[in-house]
């Protein structure tokens, strides 16, 4: 097991109501850590904490936009208060939004690198410079940071621009936090985690959007459709993809797929960008889905 996976040890995580969030809590409620949950949305937070406090679990909930810093250093500092640096901290909160890239408005860009990006950006700002102090102060002290990023980090496909840009942002920032970990410390680390398609309700996300949206566009509205469709029939659950993170982290692996197979697809677009050549087809292995998007924008022009 690993130093960071210990009973009484403490974990942070964002976006804890729901998805990811709770299934990672319910892992490590099993393993008996102490949650930090955080969601902005108050009724399915409130639901999670008497699901894991009825686990066992000692928790501290509060209801947190991570899109405002001001938000999350408020929070940071009362769960810094309660228990200390924490041994984990999963920036897991998210939202999704689609469309063509000249159809998302200024404020959809705020709202969803306000969240993916920026919400990321906050928690490693609050918690990874406690994490440090902990480990200097404490030779056996052990600490990890999951990212959650998304398969959109690693690819580009059509339609999904705003979502693709804060994903693929938190990719880098992922690795670039890795490394520079590495630099001045063998006591904390980190891992990004990059989902396919899995059933959390992501695509739903917009129930949660604080500033009003602009009335969908065509490219949106399809877009939403194919993300419901897809999310909803995937096969493999957030419970899955919780085990198979507290996994990584156990064995200390950086990148954390749920969907192994999708690597096919990444492997062609870094193979076109070593050799020089154009982006490949994302529907190469799909042409049915590529010719319904195509033809269903195009009906619409």
């Amino acid at each position: 097991m690993s130093a960071v996976l210990q009973a009484g040890h403490v974990a942070v995580i964002t976006g804890a109501g729901s998805g990811f969030g709770l299934a990672l809590a319910k892992q490590l409620a099993t393993r008996g850590l102490k949650l930090v949950l955080w969601d902005v949305q108050a009724n399915a937070l409130a639901e999670a904490e008497q699901t894991l406090q009825a686990m066992g679990a000692s928790t501290q909930a509060a209801v947190v936009d991570v899109s405002n810093p001001q938000a999350v250093a408020a929070a940071a500092q009362s769960a810094l208060a309660l228990w200390g640096a924490p041994h984990l901290v999963f920036n897991n909160a998210g939202v999704a939004a689609g469309g063509l890239l000249w159809e998302t408005s200024a404020s959809d860009w705020q709202w969803v690198l306000g969240v993916n990006l920026n919400g990321v950006i906050h928690g490693v700002q609050q918690f990874v410079p406690a994490m440090l102090q902990a480990a200097r102060q404490d030779a056996k002290y052990r600490g990890h940071v999951v990212n959650t990023a998304s398969m959109a980090g690693l690819l580009t496909p059509p339609n999904m621009g705003v979502y693709n840009v804060s994903k693929h942002a938190v990719v880098a920032l992922s690795e670039t936090l890795y490394q520079d970990l590495k630099l001045v410390t063998d006591q904390v680390s980190a891992s990004v985690l990059c989902p396919y398609f899995v059933p959390t309700g992501i695509s739903q996300s917009h129930r949660n959007r604080p500033n009003e949206a602009a009335a969908p566009t065509l490219s949106q509205r399809i877009g939403q459709e194919m993300s419901d469709k897809a999310v909803g029939s995937g096969k493999v659950s957030a419970d899955d993809v919780a085990v198979q993170v507290v996994q990584a982290v156990d064995e200390g692996r950086f990148y954390i797929y749920s969907h192994p197979h999708a690597l096919g697809n990444v492997e062609q677009r870094m193979q076109a960008m070593v050799a020089g050549e154009n982006p490949p087809d994302p529907f190469a292995r799909k042409p049915e889905i590529g010719e319904a998007l195509r033809a269903a924008l195009r009906a619409g022009a």
